[in-house]
């Protein structure tokens, strides 16, 4: 999503996209739980607003859905018009394809009626004689079988699909080993077809309920509050609200409500809140100043947010929600959450930390406010591929595009994070003297006093004078250059929670770097390091030896003449790859 956005903004574009760009003044998005949902909402808004740039669904159609009419005897067929005849309705599906191949296989394994219109016959049409239909119409089947197998794709439809995928995986399995691959190949596409067809869908529904789902998450005094409205049975609308406070939950949702139901025009039928609020009293002002009285309910959302205090509640349990009363505002309620969450993130990304930098700026007793903070730590697996990250932060956030990793040189090997921390500091900050560019406002070294020390050694060899500080992961504490009495900061002290933001983000680099390193040497092994043999050739030796031991032990039981044939080499080539590797394999 973010790179295709992206796109907009760079090269050389059409008129239309230009045009659009232009008069673009700001960029808001809903997040959901699946492309499936973005789908049915894009679907729902392009519909609703009509907007200018939009080609595609300007149109009238929308996406289908299934439709069991409200008959004696029942018809199951693909729709997308909705009528309120009692008729049941499930989806809507953006893939219509899955849907028709869906429907063609209930017809091939339940005896339905096809007619479009019924009514007695006296013979059977040739639905029947070809075994696809019971004929109802001739009195082959009575009313209460028939609808016994319709009431058995309801709940199909309506519950948990995984019983019947897998006993059509079974069935597909059997097909493939008979050599029946065509009919396999139709029992795989009726598998996705279902699949695809019970896709979570909270973004639309057959409920017109006029309902707002509120919810909230909160860092520090930021809080977010986001509101789904959902009318007519789709979700239209996605406010966002934001305000400082330090009030309670249950307090700060009773100002919200207060506050946002206003007038009488945005008020819903139902209202779902994540907090218990004092209904009582929210009733008697809405009833005092509106004639509408909403229902309010209380759905506690899991906790879904970065801290516990921004749960909003008591936590709810959402392991198996599909089959549950209450799993369609379970959903809601949690996608309302989501995009509170989002929303402080992105707060979080606006702001200048300012109580942080100050209080980091009167504890080290700096000069100025340490805006430019670098990090450093170090990652290795027993020695082995050690890494070090390199990460800054501006003003209290992360400034990803000068972070930078070092793939250690001095201390390949052996364990000495003295050592690697010496080895990256200095080939950071002589590279920014040779470079004649900016040098940080402090650093922060992932570790105790000895970490510090190794790195300060650096700097005054290299002449610089960077306040440096380490954080020490045990207990928080913070150490300065040659002392060896940490600093202890209150657990709530902005400066402390920036400084772990820091280091947390140095360590996630520098493990996921490392990480990186270690699946590269695992697909490929040390095969490369062999003559004669670069990638390529290093991964057909991978996937047919798997090791340098399996390569000794096949050239001993195949021969050489087996080894160039697999590395595509002559078996000159082979025979020294085979020496190297024996080498190899005597000095581990």
């Amino acid at each position: 999503m973010k790179n295709r956005l992206s796109s907009y903004f760079s090269g050389k574009k059409d008129i239309k996209t230009r045009t659009l760009i232009s008069r673009a003044v700001s960029i808001e998005y809903i997040t959901t739980d699946n492309e499936y949902e973005a789908l049915i909402l894009e679907n729902n808004l392009i519909k609703k607003y009509s907007p200018r740039y939009n080609i595609d669904l300007k149109d009238d159609k929308s996406y289908p859905m299934l439709r069991i009419t409200n008959e004696d005897f029942p018809r199951i067929f693909s729709t997308r018009r909705l009528i309120e005849d009692g008729s049941l309705y499930f989806g809507p599906y953006p893939n219509a394809g899955s849907l028709a191949t869906f429907i063609e296989d209930l017809h091939k394994n339940y005896k339905l009626r096809h007619c479009k219109k019924f009514r007695t016959r006296n013979s059977p049409c040739m639905y029947y004689h070809i075994g696809r239909c019971d004929a109802p119409c001739c009195k082959k089947i009575d009313k209460q079988s028939y609808n016994e197998i319709i009431d058995e794709i309801k709940s199909f439809l309506e519950g948990n699909p995984e019983e019947t995928v897998e006993k059509l995986r079974a069935q597909m399995k059997e097909e493939a080993k008979k050599l029946n691959f065509e009919k396999a190949a139709r029992l795989r596409d009726g598998i996705d077809a279902i699949l695809s067809l019970h896709s979570k869908n909270t973004v639309m529904d057959f409920n017109t309920d006029s309902r707002d789902y509120i919810a909230f998450a909160s860092e520090g005094t930021m809080v977010s509050f986001s509101v789904l409205k959902m009318r007519d049975g789709k979700l239209v609308m996605r406010d966002l609200h934001r305000t400082k406070s330090l009030n309670e939950d249950k307090d700060l949702m009773m100002e919200f409500l207060m506050a946002y139901y206003a007038n009488s025009d945005s008020l819903p039928q139902k209202i779902f809140i994540p907090v218990d609020i004092d209904k009582k009293l929210f009733l008697k002002y809405i009833s005092t100043n509106f004639k509408i009285t909403p229902e309010v309910t209380v759905i506690a959302v899991g906790n879904t947010s970065r801290k516990p205090e921004a749960a909003g509640g008591d936590t709810a349990d959402t392991t198996d929600v599909k089959n549950r009363p209450d799993a369609l505002h379970i959903s809601a309620m949690n996608m309302a959450k989501q995009n509170a969450i989002e929303d402080i993130v992105r707060r979080e990304r606006e702001r200048t930390d300012v109580p942080a930098l100050t209080e980091l700026k009167n504890l080290l007793g700096l000069d100025h406010l340490p805006a430019r903070i670098e990090g450093f730590d170090i990652a290795h697996i027993g020695g082995k591929m050690p890494v070090a990250s390199l990460i800054s932060f501006y003003n209290g956030n992360p400034d990803k595009k000068n972070y930078r990793y070092f793939r250690l040189k001095t201390t390949e090997g052996i364990i000495d994070d003295f050592a690697s921390m010496r080895e990256a500091s200095s080939r950071r900050y002589t590279r920014l003297l040779n470079d004649n560019k900016p040098l940080p406002d402090l650093i922060l070294i992932d570790g105790g006093i000895g970490q510090v020390n190794a790195v300060q050694g650096v700097l005054e060899s290299l002449d610089l004078d960077i306040p440096i500080i380490g954080l020490a992961k045990r207990d928080e504490e913070i150490y300065l250059p040659h002392n060896s009495t940490p600093i202890t900061l209150p657990k709530r002290s902005d400066a402390l929670r920036l400084l772990q933001r820091v280091r947390d983000e140095t360590h996630r680099f520098a493990t996921s770097r490392n990480q990186n390193l270690r699946t590269k040497s695992n697909t490929v092994g040390d095969f490369p390091k062999l003559p004669h043999i670069g990638a390529k050739r290093a991964a057909l030796l991978m996937a047919n030896y798997g090791s340098i031991e399996g390569l000794v032990s096949g050239v001993q039981n195949d021969g050489i003449l087996k080894l160039s044939q697999i590395a595509c080499i002559s078996e000159n080539q082979a025979a020294e790859v085979y020496q190297a590797a024996q080498i190899m394999l005597k000095n581990d």
